[in-house]
């Protein structure tokens, strides 16, 4: 496959603040990536910027350049536990916590009331702004290269096992949609909602990785002929409100922490003053939106699907 890596230890200040230390290997292969990453999402971009701070020569496929690190359903990062999910990614440098500090209209510490074990920071944020910042975190990584297009299949070969006569297959690369193969060390697949995904809106049902993008059906199948089994998670997207048809003189308001949290630990200060915040608005349901939503339930398909969904 290719040479052994001749690893030397290098250590740099990371670019933010300059207090954290990042440690990376260089070296030489072979191959002309060490890891293909495929998928742009949350996940991709995570674990591509992850490969290529290490050192290694890093491949990001994605079907489009312009949705890498889109926010397609709810325009907000952290929470309850997934705020701690989140400082858990920053302490090992990752970079969704540093876009969220400079991508954000509102923050907030959710559960303040309660100890710090279970404080949830939380913030709402510009869709466009997370998306821009981004992509251009990807694109200036060092030793990481993005290719554009979708991905049909894993390419695999039998190995033999160096402790033991086992047969098995390994990843070694991937096959696109034009029939170009790249071969790398080590396969990442962060797909996500695209395996084979689709959309109920009432009883219709449209294949669909999201709204507007078609799902990675070839993909899928690789997955299952290399003998695995595919599952099914399902989740809800709120429909987006018009804020002329809203009275907000009837809602609860929600102000923005003072000063805002940052999210990462290398950050003092979120990009924008306490008093720029956008202002947020709770709403709660009442007896007869119950009664719509009860009265109409056999008419939504996503209710009536027996599949778990991720929470």
């Amino acid at each position: 496959m290719g040479t052994a890596l001749k690893l030397g230890h290098v250590c740099q200040y990371a670019r933010c603040t300059g207090r954290r230390l990042l440690s990376s290997t260089q070296g030489t292969t072979a191959l002309p990536y060490d890891v293909i990453v495929v998928g742009g999402g949350h996940a991709g971009t995570e674990a591509a910027c992850a490969a290529a701070r290490m050192g290694v020569q890093t491949l990001l496929v994605t079907h489009k350049f312009e949705t890498i690190g889109e926010m397609s359903c709810n325009p907000s990062f952290g929470g309850i536990g997934k705020g701690h999910l989140m400082k858990e990614i920053d302490a090992l440098d990752g970079v969704c916590a540093r876009i969220c500090d400079k991508s954000g209209i509102q923050y907030r510490i959710l559960n303040k009331k309660k100890g710090p074990a279970v404080w949830g920071p939380r913030a709402q944020i510009d869709r466009m702004l997370y998306k821009k910042h981004i992509q251009e975190e990807v694109k200036t990584t060092a030793n990481l290269a993005i290719e554009v297009s979708p991905v049909e299949d894993l390419i695999l070969k039998t190995a033999t096992h160096p402790s033991h006569d086992l047969m098995k297959q390994e990843c070694c690369g991937v096959k696109l949609g034009d029939g170009k193969e790249i071969y790398s060390k080590t396969v990442i697949l962060t797909a996500g909602t695209f395996l084979r995904g689709s959309i109920n809106i009432g009883l219709d049902v449209i294949p669909a990785g999201r709204l507007g993008d078609q799902p990675a059906i070839g993909l899928a199948k690789s997955i299952e002929n290399a003998g695995f089994t595919m599952g099914r998670l399902k989740t809800g997207t709120p429909p987006r409100l018009d804020g002329k048809t809203i009275d907000f003189s009837k809602t609860e308001i929600k102000y923005g922490d003072d000063p805002p949290e940052p999210f990462s630990f290398i950050n003092d200060q979120v990009w924008l003053k306490a008093s720029d915040q956008v202002i947020c608005h709770m709403t709660r349901t009442n007896e007869r939106v119950d009664r719509i939503c009860m009265e109409t339930l056999h008419l939504n398909r996503h209710v009536h699907e027996e599949v778990n969904g991720p929470r």
